[in-house]
């Protein structure tokens, strides 16, 4: 389960790792990152679940001026 969770969440940085090199913007650059690498030191899926969403939603919040 937390093999598939930290390939779907990795996937998901991958994604805004390449936002970030296209529009040269830190926060898809930060939270790229992150959603690559914290699946690597967590082990409970629904940590994993509930750190990926947050760190996911967050560069569409700010863009959306929610935050």
């Amino acid at each position: 389960m937390t093999l598939f969770l930290g390939l779907l969440f990795g996937s998901v940085g991958g994604v805004y790792l390449f936002l970030a090199r296209r529009e040269h913007s830190i926060e898809y650059l930060i939270c790229g990152f992150v959603l690559v690498i914290y699946p690597y030191f967590l082990s409970n899926p629904l940590l994993i679940i509930l750190v990926g969403v947050v760190v996911a939603a967050f560069p569409i919040a700010r863009a959306k001026e929610w935050i």
